[in-house]
Formats: structure tokens, sequence, C-alpha cells
């Protein structure tokens, strides 16, 4: 090894010294060969022993000769190129050494000669990798020598020409290049070669010169001057119209890639079709909201650096450990409370297990006030639902045609008006009544707001319908026990009419008076398991090229708005899809019809703020039987979905659930998620779009379809079902207590459960047995889109409340306090990641405001409450979605993880951490098929100091602090390894989870009595299934590239070396030859400004000496009139 190396640098030293021709070449031959054998490390380990210095040294001893020797100059080219492709540093070398100006000036005396200036142009190109050195070249007339090798098509010399073209799309990697480019012609000249080579190369052997001008088109791209330049010249059409021959020829399909994407990069930005970035919905906050939303302010700088910005940000990311937490007293020292111990107390009465001694507890009375709505107040609730709707402007006046039998459950039918409820009895067919059934009377909410002296939410008293006041009540609720006793409505824990008693008291920002039917219906998991969506070959291409044609043949477009959140009066087509999304969860501002089966969908934001658009849910009808409809949402945030790898969204049709069919069941095809050219309205900073693409078939004709990014939870469910699981548990054996936690910004109440087993006696033994059971504290739905962790959360609950002999041992074990919804508000107003503060509620952790964020204030103080007073959570575990990753995991907190993965020098292995912290996860893994352990991560970051997770671990010292994600699509992992997850696997993840406490309980005689042994079975091989790897986190990249910015095809090292090796081993014809070339295949180019030939004679060109590096020196470049006009370079 020694030897080797000593070799190689007495072989370096040497060809510096050399002074023979023979000397010279033996050495350049020797090195030659060491380097073509092997990997790349040779030549790394040649570069870091000095091997361009070298390089760069002989060729300015042979350059700088009065006549250069190029039998020996040559070689010494091709090996720089080789070693320079691999050293990232040679420009700045180059620079040093004084190589640049000297390689320039050798290429412009030698333009008739193919190998010569194929080999400088190859060695230009690697100096150019340097930005400093490209402008150093450029400013010295390289963009004009260089423009000017590159001729119309030929099939002579294809090497040279190819290496021309490499060399320009390598100096175009400044502003300043691109902008003198595009004031010369060049772009367009380019462009019109493309074509002109396209066309006439009915053999595909210049196949390589295409890909090459592609790289050109793509490195001008990154400049707004050179993407306007292109669009303007037609450069968007031409690239359409040959990648359509390109998709037809077999041999040409690596020019579909690059074409599709230049096409994206190029289309012109076009604003979102909104009014306001501004969400719809605003809510009048107590205090001004603090500044967060630092990417709203109009951004004052052009649009011109924002691919160039991307690409700079692709390649200086933050390594992933420097988000690591490295302070070991943050990590260790506990914080002091954010507020006065004094306060603790009162939260005493959400521990009512501990006050009441049992001797006069009457679980059959009714609940005292903090309790759900008396059974009283339910018949009041159900009695009060009227027949009317307060968008009578949209009811159809043609009343007395509708009574056939058709099944038409379109937006203007199912509005009807009173007069038309009262008319017709209840029929089958008449189910298009569905959403004036599904309404709420203001006036009633108004009487109940006053009853309960309450102000009336969502500030719409101004919509009460007097003059109607009472008029179809009794005939509504007549119409819903019609529909309920007629279809058999039964479905485990769920009752529509308390349903629709808990949508009447929930306050919403615009007042919801209807109801989505499959919320009011309810759901039931589909007979057999979904598997995820094959995604086809190239479909986001496909889908990209219809974008495309969009914008070159916008006559054929219709867009027109036949849905507007912020438009009632709007009037839909009789031929177009209906859509409706003002109900409980839903989140749909805008539907535009673009083509005659195809709707460009906009998503509203959070409340109160422009951000976080992902959750969608809304009703479509009107439809046509077994036609594909194309929808695409287009202002989605997130730089990467599931949708890309095989996740579908979810759809509920009414026909179906009517015929007993009542699933949310995963649909659509064509599926796939990707950047496109929309821009916000108000232009905020850095901020791009994604479109979601999908196509959906209806099965049946004129129906009712509800589509949603995931399965649907509202808060009027879970008020219902914290209703029905309360009638539902035997209160001699469970004590199951309902308390508010806390109103929110909204005035909704925050529920909270305490579930536990009620003791045998009220002997002294039982109740210290029950109040030093260790506290379970479970929280869910602080992230709105996460409906996910709501279906968790109810498996769990509906868990804990059966008779289940492992939750009846549970009971006995612990007391569980559930919140199962943080963010009421988020989810009551189809929100996706904030609260109506429009802040992160799962940020606001370490000092939450009481008063902008009282729910997370609250629940902190619980867990206070509960540390001060010697009951701190044996677990503390925060149910989320995760809609980048699959399968179901946890989140953790260690100290000895994250120091050692960070590469803290602290010596991790003196500290002591109990590594129970990982007993769930295990227990977990070996009992939950949708589990994985190996995608658990117990590192505590600096971006997550404000999460639930961390403060809990931190500041409470709850060693078990998880957060618990479940994936939006589904597993690769075991027996449910392929398939997307339902409702059934959600809920089935929420029961494991009650299992995995078992491996927590400390009193043995519980954990083995007789009732659990034969129920729980720990074994490791109790499924059948391997976690994958813990450093596949990640999905792996997109088969087709999502983003558009950061694409560039490159001239890959090996291909830089094959042509290399081909202009060594080729003949170097004669000047008569070469002479006699210039004519055969070099001719005009289309404009004037852009004359060149392959072996351009060019003027006297000055001596070496008299070049001088004229930095910052160009004449002034202007822009007048959308012309650009240079006086020189």
């Amino acid at each position: 090894m020694t030897a080797s190396s000593t070799g190689l640098e007495v072989l370096l030293s040497n060809l510096q010294k050399a002074a023979d021709v023979e000397s010279t070449l033996n050495i350049l031959n020797v090195l030659d060969e060491l380097l073509s054998t092997g990997t790349d490390r040779r030549i790394f380990y040649m570069i870091s022993k000095g091997g361009s210095e070298a390089l760069l040294s002989a060729l300015i001893n042979i350059g700088t000769t009065f006549n250069p020797n190029y039998t020996v100059l040559l070689p010494v080219l091709h090996l720089l190129a080789k070693v320079g492709h691999r050293d990232h540093c040679i420009g700045m070398k180059a620079e040093e050494a004084g190589a640049v100006l000297l390689t320039l000036n050798l290429l412009k005396h030698n333009v008739k000669h193919a190998r010569r200036a194929a080999a400088l142009l190859w060695v230009i190109q690697v100096f150019s990798s340097s930005v400093s050195t490209a402008k150093l070249i450029g400013e010295n007339g390289g963009l004009d020598a260089i423009y000017h090798l590159i001729p119309q098509y030929t099939t002579k010399h294809l090497t040279t020409i190819q290496a021309a073209i490499h060399a320009f799309a390598a100096l175009l990697c400044t502003k300043t290049h691109i902008t003198f480019a595009v004031s010369k012609g060049y772009i367009s000249g380019l462009l019109q070669l493309y074509e002109d080579w396209h066309n006439k190369d009915n053999q595909h052997v210049a196949l390589s010169i295409c890909q090459a001008l592609l790289c050109c088109f793509h490195k001008a791209a990154k400049s707004t001057i050179g993407r306007q330049a292109f669009v303007t010249q037609g450069g968007i059409k031409v690239l359409y119209q040959t990648t359509q021959k390109c998709m037809r020829i077999k041999g040409l399909e690596t020019l579909v890639e690059p074409s599709v994407q230049l096409m994206r990069k190029c289309l012109p930005k076009t604003p979102v079709p909104l009014k306001s970035d501004h969400s719809v919905y605003t809510f009048p906050l107590p205090t001004p909201p603090r500044p967060h939303e630092m990417n709203m302010a109009p951004d004052d700088t052009s649009e011109e650096s924002d691919l160039e910005k991307d690409f700079e940000e692709s390649n200086n990311s933050r390594d992933y450990d420097d988000d690591l937490e490295t302070d070991v007293n943050k990590l260790r020292l506990r914080p002091e409370p954010d507020r006065p111990k004094a306060l603790f107390s009162q939260y005493s009465h959400l521990c009512p297990e501990l006050l009441h001694d049992f001797q006069e507890l009457d679980l059959s009375s009714d609940p005292d006030e903090s309790s759900t709505a008396s059974s009283d107040e339910e018949a009041v609730l159900l009695n009060s639902y009227s027949a009317r709707s307060t968008r009578r402007e949209r009811t159809r006046s043609t009343a007395s045609g509708d009574s056939s039998t058709s099944y038409d459950c379109s937006h203007s039918d199912t509005v009807m008006s009173t007069q038309r409820s009262t008319q017709a009895p209840a029929q089958i067919h008449d189910y298009p009544s569905h959403r004036s059934i599904l309404s709420t009377s203001p006036g009633f909410r108004t009487t109940m707001s006053e009853a309960m002296r309450e102000s009336p939410p969502g500030q719409r008293g101004d919509e009460q319908d007097g003059d109607e006041e009472g008029v179809g009540e009794s005939h509504c609720c007549t119409m819903i026990d019609s529909l309920l006793e007629r279809h058999g409505a039964c479905i485990l824990y769920h009752q529509p009419k308390l349903y629709c008693a808990a949508a009447a008291r929930t306050k919403s920002i615009p007042g919801f008076n209807i109801l989505a039917f499959p919320d009011f219906w309810g759901h039931l998991p589909p007979p057999k398991h979904e598997p995820m969506a094959p995604r086809r070959p190239n479909i986001q291409r496909l889908k990209v090229l219809e974008d495309v044609q969009r914008f070159l043949n916008s006559a054929d477009i219709i867009n027109k708005v036949v849905f507007d959140l912020e438009d009632s009066s709007l009037q839909c087509p009789s031929d177009s899809l209906r859509f409706f999304s003002k109900f409980e969860c839903g989140n749909l501002r805008k539907a535009i019809q673009v083509r005659r089966f195809e709707y460009d969908l906009v998503l509203n934001a959070d409340a109160n703020c422009s951000q976080h658009m992902q959750w969608f849910y809304f009703e479509v009808s009107n439809m046509v039987a077994d036609i594909p409809y194309r929808f695409n949402i287009i202002n989605c945030e997130k730089g990467n979905s599931q949708f890309n790898y095989g996740m579908q969204p979810v759809l509920y049709s009414v026909k179906e659930a009517l015929e007993g069919g009542p699933h949310w069941t995963r649909a659509g095809e064509e599926i796939c998620y990707f950047r496109n050219s929309f821009s916000p309205t108000q232009g905020r900073k850095r901020t791009t779009f994604y479109t979601l693409t999908f196509t959906i078939t209806f099965k049946h004709k004129e129906d009712v379809c509800y589509l949603a990014y995931h399965y649907p939870y509202t808060y009027s469910s879970l008020k219902a079902h914290l209703k029905v699981l309360q009638k539902s548990v035997d209160p001699a054996k469970v004590f199951f207590q309902q308390q508010i936690l806390c109103s929110t910004l909204a005035g909704n109440s925050c529920p909270m459960v305490t579930i536990t087993a009620r003791p045998a006696s009220r002997g002294w033994k039982d109740l210290h047995q029950l109040r030093n059971r260790p506290c379970i504290m479970l929280t869910a739905r602080v992230h709105p889109a996460e409906s996910n962790a709501s279906w968790v959360m109810k498996g769990t609950l509906e868990f804990l409340c059966s008779n289940d002999v492992v939750a009846q041992g549970l009971r006995e074990a612990f007391i569980f306090k559930i919140i199962p919804m943080l963010n009421p508000d988020g989810v009551i107003n189809g929100m996706s990641r904030c609260n109506l503060n429009c802040e992160d509620l799962n940020r606001q952790w370490c000092k939450p405001d009481p008063e902008l964020s009282p729910t997370i204030y609250h629940t902190k103080g619980l867990l206070y409450y509960l540390n001060s007073i010697g009951r701190t959570p044996l677990v503390f575990c925060d149910y989320h979605g995760h809609s980048r990753k699959k399968n179901v995991f946890l989140y953790g907190c260690s100290i000895k993880e994250t120091l050692w993965q960070s590469g803290s020098p602290v010596d991790t292995v003196r500290l002591k951490e109990d590594p129970g912290y990982r007993t769930i996860s295990k227990t977990l893994d070996r009992i939950a098929p949708a589990f994985s352990f190996n995608s658990c991560n117990y590192l505590v970051e600096k971006s997550r100091s404000a999460t639930a997770r961390v403060v809990v671990w931190r500041e409470m010292g709850v060693l078990r602090s998880y957060t618990m994600e479940s994936t939006f699509n589904g597993c690769d992992q075991g027996i449910y390894k392929s398939l997307q997850t339902g409702t059934r696997e959600l809920q089935e993840m929420g029961v494991k989870f009650c299992h995995s406490l078992l491996s927590l309980v400390k009193d043995m005689t519980i954990l083995y009595s007789n009732r659990l042994i034969h129920h729980i079975n720990l074994d490791h091989n109790i499924l059948d299934h391997k976690s994958h790897n813990c450093f596949e986190d990640d999905e792996p990249p997109c088969v087709e590239e999502i983003e558009y910015s950061t694409y560039c095809p490159k001239l890959k090292g090996s291909d830089l070396d094959s042509a290399v090796d081909g202009n060594i081993n080729s003949v170097d014809e004669e000047e008569g030859n070469e002479g006699k070339c210039q004519q055969d295949c070099v001719s005009q180019s289309p404009q004037s400004t852009t004359k060149g030939l392959l072996f351009h004679q060019q003027s006297r060109e000055a001596p070496f000496e008299a070049l001088s590096e004229k930095r910052n020196t160009y004449n002034s470049v202007s822009i007048a009139n959308g012309q650009i006009t240079s006086s020189g370079f």
C-alpha cells in the first residue's frame, strides 16, 4: 500500500517536471491505465494526492508554448476531463493555476479540429462546475465561441457537437449568463435546432444531441427570464409535439422524461382561482394572534430565483442529526411549571374516582351538569329538527313533477321547501329530500341557546325563519323514523337520532344546519380488506401532459365555476356534477369544471389563516354512471403523500347505504400527487402547491356520494358515541364518568372521560386499591385532519367499556383519563392542522395560552395536578395520524438514544436510563399486526420540543410518553401487507394498545388470573410478521418525479468517460477532409443572430497574454417593452 502510494506521487511529480514528449506520454499512459480499471476510488485517491494540480501544471507547460504539441496535449486534456469531473474543486484549482483562459484560447484556435475541440470543450465543462470559473469564461467570450460550434442537423462530428452543447449548458449556471443567452437569441436558436435535429434524425443516431439540448433548456429554465423566453418562442408546444412522437417510438423513450419535466418547469405560474388566499372561515379571537405565519407576507421580490432557491436548498438542507437535542441539562432537568402551583387544585374535580366514597353514588341517576345532555333534553332536540333549510333560494320551484320513482339525489333536489315536505309522505325513492331531513332549524338553535343561556353559535340569528316557525318539524321526525324503520340502520354504538341531537348543539363558524348523510346514517367496515391501489406506469406523465394540453388549447377548456363556498347563489349547470361541503367536517371551497368530465377542486385553508390545505370532505351528485370523472385538488401543500404509494380516497354512496351497504370504501384510479404550476393569489413567499389527481367511476346514476381524504369522524359523532357508551356500561361494574375539561374558543365543550372498575365494596381495602391504581392518560385528534386517530380512540373506548375479560382486568388495574378530541373547533370546521387561533396545538405545550389554546392549557393543568398529588400517569399517549409513512408506530423519548444518535461527546455508557420506555412498543410489535417496532423512534428533536410527547416526558417525568402514529394508507409488513387500513384495523389498533398495557401491570394476580390467562398471549411468535428495517422509515423516492424544480439531466461520469475514450480511439482527420466537412455539415442557423459553423472560422484572436480577466465588466443588458437588448458581452 505504501509502495503504491509512493509510486503515484512519483508519477505525478515527474509529470510536472517532464521535459521530453516520450516521458510525458509514458506517464500519461500509465496514469490512464491505472484509472481506467477498478472504481472511482482510484481517481479520488489520485485527487487527494494532487492529481488535478499535476494535470493542470502539465496543461500550462504544454499549452503556453508557441506551437503546442497536441500529441501530448490531447492525452492531458482527456485525463484532466476524467479526473476533473470527480474533483469538486477543479474550477478553483484551474483559476489559481491560470488554466481557464488558456483552455478557452486554445479552443478558439482549434475550431477546425474536431478531436481537439471536443477535448477542450470537456475540460471547459468540468471547469464550469465552479460558478466563478463559469463567470470568467463567459466574461471572455466563452458563450459566443461555444454556441457557434453547434450546427443544424448533421451526422458528422457528433461527439464534438455534443461536447459543445454540454459545455454551453454548464455555462448557464448564472442568471447573468442566461440573460445574455436570451438577449443574443441563443435560447430561441437552440430550440429551433432541437426541433430540426428531432425531425430529421430518422435513424435516431443523434439521440445524445437531443438529450444535451434538453439539458441546456433545463439550465436556462432555472431563471424566470429563461423560462419566459422558452415559452414565448413556443418551446412548450415544440416539446409537447416531439414528446408525443417519442412516446410512440421505443428508441426515443429517454427524451420523454426530461421533456415532461421541462414543460412542468416552464408552464406559466397561475394564481389559484380564489379572491383571497385567506380562509373563508374567520373567527373573532379574544386577543390578537401572535405573528407566526412568516411566509404569509406578500413577496416583494420577483419569482426570479424560485427554482434556483429550491435547487440550493435541496443541496444545503440541514442534516437530520442537527435537529437532535444535545444539551444534557435540557434532556435531564425538569423545568419549572408554567403557572403558579396554587392553580393546580382547580383540577381536583376531574378526578371523581378519588373523591367519591361510593356510599351515595347512584349511577342510574341523571348525569350532572358536566355530563352530556339528558334524555329529556335529547327528546327536545330531536323534536326540534326542522325540514326547513336556510338555503331556500336554491329550492327547486317545480315541486309537482318530482314524485317519480327516479333516484335523483342532486343538491337542488335535496334542499326541499317546507311546502313540498308536507305534501308527500316519505318514500324510498323520495330520498332526495335527505338534506332537508338532516337539517337544523336556526330558530330552534336560537331557542335552545336561550334556554341554555348561551349565545347563538355562529352568530346566525339573522337566518331565523319566523314566518314558518314549527311548520314541518313533526313531519321531519316522522320522515327520519320512517327512513330508519324502512331501511333498518343498525350499527353498533351508533344511533342516528342521538347524532342529530349532538349535531344540534355543535357550534361552527358558518353555523352548519345540514348533516352529511354518512355521519348521520353511520358506517360499517367493508366485508373484505381493500388492497393498495396499483400505480399505473407513467400515470403522472399522462396527467401532466393533459395539463399541458390545457395550456396549449385553452379554447377547449370549459373553465366554469360550479361550486363556490362563498357564493350560495351560484347556479350549477344541469350537465355538471353538483358539489356541497357546508356541513360538519366538510372542506371544499370551490369546484371548477375544466372539461366535460374533469374538475379542479380548491380546498379551504384553516380558519383565520391561509395555510394548511390537506383535508377534504364533500358531497357530489348528479353524476352519470360508468363514466370516469377526473378530480384535481390543486392547492395541496405537503411535499409528498401516501397517495403516491397505493393510498386511495374514501367514498360513501347514499344509494348503497340505503340498500344495506353503509360503507366508506377506498375508491379512485389513476392516482398521483405532484407539484403543479399554481401560485398563491396574494403571493406568499416560497409557497408551492401540489395536485392530488384521481379518477372516480360512479356505479349509480344520480346517486349522492361523499368523497373524503380519510374516514371522517366528526365532533358530533364523538359526542353521540360517548352518550351510547355511557348507556352501555354496567354501572355496578364500570365507573364511567364523562366531564367537560373546558370550553373551546367557539364555545364547544371538550369532553374528558374517566374509566375504571368500580370497587367491589365500600370497604377500606377496595377503596384503597381503587385510589392507588396507576393512571393512564390518552389523548387524540389534536390535528383535525387526522381522523384515523379518532377511529383508533373509538376502538380504545369501546374496548375499555366492554365486558371483555382483558378490559375488566385493565379497569381493575388502571384509571384511564381520556380526552378523545383536543381540537373540537378544528374538526368541526373541516380544518387540517390548527385551531381557530391558526396555531398548531401540538406546538403549544411548553406554555399554552389559557384563552387561545384552552384545551392544551387545561390538559396540561390536569397533568400538573396529577403530578402534584403523586399520581403522575404511568403512560401518556397522544394518538395521531401520519400522512407520509405506512404502518402504526410510536414516537417516544430517550436521553441515551438521542445523545448517541447526535454524536454527542457525552459518555452514554455511564448514563443510567430506565429501558421501560420500549416495553409497550415491543409488546405491540408482537400482538398488533399493523404495528412496526422498527419504525419507532425515541429521539428528542429540538423542533419537537413543544409537543405533548416531549413536554409530558420532560416536565412531568412520564417515562412512557408517546405519540402513536397511524398510517392513512396501509402496511408493508405482516398479515396486512399491501392492504389499506380501514376503520376495522384502526379500531383493532386501539384495542391492541390496551392489550399492551398488560405488560405494565405489577399486580401479577390480576395479569395471570384465570380470566386473563387464556385471553392474552405475549409470546414472540404470536403473529407471523417481521418489522422492516429501522432506517427505512420513509418511503423510497416516487417512481416519478414529484418535484420539477430540482430536476436537471446531467452528463454522468461514466458517459463522459465513454465519450473521452471514443475521442482517444478516433482517427484524426486530415485538414482537407475537415475543410470539406465544413461545407457538408454546416449551414445557416434559423436566425441571423445564431449563425454558426461546427468549425467556424474565427476572426484573428488576440494572443493569450492579451486576454485579461474581465470580471464584472459586462456591457449593460436592459429589458424594455418585453424585448431584451444588449450592447455587447
